[in-house]
């Protein structure tokens, strides 16, 4: 049997799909990239945007009508699923399962009646299971992977809805994130990237010995474990909330060489009264004088960020201020977007709304600002020495190798090379700079 799967989102997302389609191969079924001749199609989905969600209806209605075609099954899951279960049945009916985030261990069962030709129906009513973590979020063959170590998130940010589809926070078994290092050690990972709604907050208590486990004992942990087989070599961690990025965090960022000197640092504004407005629990002054320490205890660090614009009340003094943190910071990355209402958060009935035309034109300076700052810092880059990860055959070039420095920053080797360099850590010298791909040349091989 054969299935599709679309995912639409936040890395979680992705771990999440990664997870399921890990769990549908070792059931024998088959990917298909051309989801018209699938036995199975599932949509993963997110409900942060309402843009999000208004592309999954369009992926529903899509696969709605080609089910009068033909047969085959179609699920929906994540956190849309969860937002909308209870409507799904007469909303959608053609979608044959809605799984939501609290009900993704029951992905075997189901499965196991899909391959019979029968409807899954659940034998008795099953509770809400917070604390389920997929075994595994690695892709096969590949040469990076996710690892989820919390899902949740107790902040209640204004204008955001994962509080109510992921839940509170729940911190993973301290074992069970061990043992799949191991598991994709033996699978030739190369490095990982702990995942979390807010990874900060990260909290686990040893049962056995009662220590406490804070993110910062986590992280060093994990670095230890990898240096024991020196098959990992970087390790990367997202999201982050500034009101959790504690000094024993940037203290282990800067002494483990395992830990990418890479940050990404949301700020959502740049005005404190907005901050405030948004539930962000940190000031304009606190956000700086963190980076200031970051930028003081790890050098050459690179920070990235999410920027919200056109929250309501929003004035052109709160949008200068947002400028200007942004040349302040000097952000190498940053994810911006402007602000859309979702229903059940705090923010939805909040007045003083910016008119849409004003909200993308405010977006749109912010993205021209961040731009600029971002292909300076690029530049500068050019004709110095990285360490770069291959990991993949460049897409428009099968001579071409494709990989990415522990900065994050894409680089594109031209010329004929070597196909066996694949998962190899490599010296490199940046030679020049097309969009935000750097061209670069192999100086030396580095030994596994």
């Amino acid at each position: 049997m054969t299935f599709s799967i679309e995912t639409y989102g936040c890395q979680m997302n992705y771990a999440e799909s990664a997870s399921v389609v890990e769990l549908l191969r070792s059931r024998g079924w088959t990917q298909n990239e051309d989801a018209k001749a699938a036995d199975l199609v599932i949509i993963n989905t997110c409900s942060v945007r309402i843009t999000a969600e208004t592309r999954v209806f369009g992926r529903i209605a899509h696969y709605t009508g080609l089910k009068k075609k033909r047969k085959f099954v179609l699920i929906v899951m994540g956190c849309m699923a969860q937002r909308l279960h209870d409507e799904f049945p007469t909303r959608f009916p053609g979608v044959d399962y809605a799984v939501g985030m609290f009900e993704r261990d029951i992905f075997s069962d189901l499965f196991v009646a899909i391959e019979a030709g029968a409807t899954y129906v659940p034998t008795e009513e099953k509770p809400v299971n917070e604390y389920y973590f997929s075994p595994t979020s690695h892709q096969a063959g590949a040469f990076q992977s996710f690892i989820p170590i919390m899902n949740g998130c107790n902040n209640f940010c204004s204008y955001c809805i994962v509080p109510y589809v992921r839940g509170r926070e729940v911190s993973r078994n301290l074992d069970e994130i061990i043992k799949e290092i191991a598991f994709l050690e033996d699978r030739g990972v190369r490095e990982i990237t702990l995942l979390g709604q807010n990874v900060n907050s990260y909290c686990y208590t040893d049962s056995d010995t009662g220590k406490v486990y804070d993110f910062p004992a986590l992280l060093e942990l994990v670095a230890r474990t990898i240096e024991k087989r020196g098959i990992i070599r970087w390790i990367r961690f997202m999201s982050s909330h500034p009101k959790d990025f504690s000094d024993s965090l940037i203290d282990i960022i800067a002494r483990e060489p395992a830990v990418c000197s890479l940050v990404h640092l949301p700020v959502q504004h740049g005005s404190t009264r907005i901050l405030e407005a948004m539930n962000r629990k940190y000031t304009r002054e606190d956000y700086l004088s963190l980076v200031g320490r970051i930028r003081e205890r790890i050098p050459g660090v690179n920070i990235s960020t999410d920027i919200l614009m056109g929250f309501p009340g929003e004035t052109e003094e709160d949008v200068e201020e947002t400028l200007s943190l942004i040349r302040t910071v000097g952000y190498d990355a940053a994810f911006m977007y402007h602000y859309n209402p979702r229903e059940g958060t705090a923010a939805y009935t909040l007045e003083n709304r910016i008119p849409e035309p004003v909200k993308k034109e405010r977006l749109a300076r912010v993205i021209k600002l961040q731009h600029g700052i971002a292909q300076e810092r690029m530049k500068s880059r050019v004709g110095s020495e990285v360490v770069v990860l291959i990991e993949s055959v460049s897409r428009n070039n099968p001579d071409e190798l494709f990989g990415h420095t522990e900065l994050g920053d894409m680089v594109v080797f031209s010329g004929k090379h070597d196909h066996r360099l694949l998962g190899q850590f490599v010296q490199a010298h940046i030679t020049g700079l097309r969009g935000r791909t750097f061209r670069a040349k192999i100086v030396i091989i580095e030994p596994d």
